[in-house]
This record gives C-alpha cells, sequence and structure tokens, in this order.
C-alpha cells in the first residue's frame, strides 16, 4: 500500500475531522497525522521493520477509520481554491519562480499540516501566480492560507483568492483581495 490514507468525518456538532496516514520509508514509520479540520494536527509515528508491516499498519488504519465514522471526501465533493499573486511582468521573473517554489511549499505544508487539502499544480504567467488547492472546506482554507502567506513573509498585497466546485472548475468567486470589489480572472 502506497502513498497517503486521507480520511473525513463530520462531529455531531458539524464540525470536520481528520485522520491520515502514509508510510515514511527513510524513517522506516507509518506517520499518522489527526485533528479538527483546520487546527494544527497531532501526529504519531509507529516504527516498523519492513513494507510488508507498513502495509498491514496502514490496512488495520483504514479499517479503524472506517469503522469509527471516517472516509475520503472524493475529489467532485470538494474545492478549488486558487491563490493568485499579481506579478509585475507577464510572463514572471526568476524572482517570482522563486516565489512560486516557495510558496507551493509552504501552502502545502501548512494545509496538509490541518487537514485542509493538497496543493495540486501551479501556473505562471498573465501577470499572476496561481496555485491550485483541492480543499474540503473552503473559508478554513481561505484563511490559512493568508495567515500561511502572511507568516512565511511572502508580498499578502499582491494576494488573492477564490474558489470553486470541483465540479465547476470556471465558476470562481472571490473570497479574498487586497483591494475590495476587484474580479477574479485566473
Amino acid at each position: 500500500m502506497s502513498g497517503i490514507i486521507r480520511m473525513y468525518r463530520r462531529d455531531d456538532d458539524g464540525s470536520l475531522a481528520f485522520r491520515e496516514a502514509w508510510y515514511d520509508e527513510e524513517y522506516k514509520q507509518v506517520v499518522v497525522n489527526h485533528g479538527a479540520v483546520g487546527h494544527q494536527s497531532t501526529t504519531d509515528e509507529t516504527d516498523v521493520d519492513d513494507e510488508a508491516a507498513a502495509d498491514n499498519l496502514m490496512a488495520a488504519f483504514a479499517a479503524q477509520c472506517t469503522e469509527d465514522g471516517y472516509a475520503e471526501i472524493p475529489a467532485e465533493e470538494q474545492f478549488w481554491v486558487v491563490a493568485q499573486f499579481a506579478l509585475k511582468t507577464k510572463d514572471g521573473t526568476e524572482r517570482d519562480r522563486h516565489m512560486e517554489r516557495k510558496a507551493k511549499a509552504v501552502l502545502a505544508s501548512h494545509l496538509a499540516w490541518r487537514g485542509l487539502g493538497a496543493v495540486e499544480r501551479s501556473t505562471l504567467g498573465n501577470a499572476r501566480l496561481n496555485i491550485f488547492c483541492l480543499c474540503p472546506d473552503v473559508a478554513k482554507a481561505v484563511n490559512a492560507i493568508k495567515v500561511c502567506v502572511r507568516a512565511e513573509g511572502l508580498d499578502s498585497t499582491k494576494l488573492s483568492i477564490a474558489a470553486a466546485p470541483y465540479s465547476d472548475p470556471e465558476a470562481f468567486k472571490l473570497k479574498h483581495s487586497p483591494k475590495s470589489g476587484t474580479g477574479f480572472t485566473l
């Protein structure tokens, strides 16, 4: 079993909780990360002897999650959340490409450790850097992106954020902009 297992459950109060697990080959550990979506998660590691032991532990993790009412959220039920940075040039500069690499890395980490989804891809052009994230909760993802951008010293004055249902990637609605009343264009 390779990759990551990520499951969610809606609690009685309506809040979304998550559990995820993966095998870290370098450290020979199965890592389990869990918590309330939008909040820093708790992580536990279990040492394993080999990949077969990791596969068994991952299967047991998946079975326990299912028993506890957790399930994967299909992509079709999630949202595209795009963090967009305005650039000074149409095609971007080497500095912009560096910012793209940094922004993708810090957003991927920030969202993942809070159960808020994953960075799927980015585009650079048309005087914009777009970072596409697949997220289960738009409002919490937008807030997390704003916090992350400020904390990492990225230019929050150039940041706009929009969201669209996964199944309708043309229906982006602006959720945050440095200027009120501006639209959103990819």
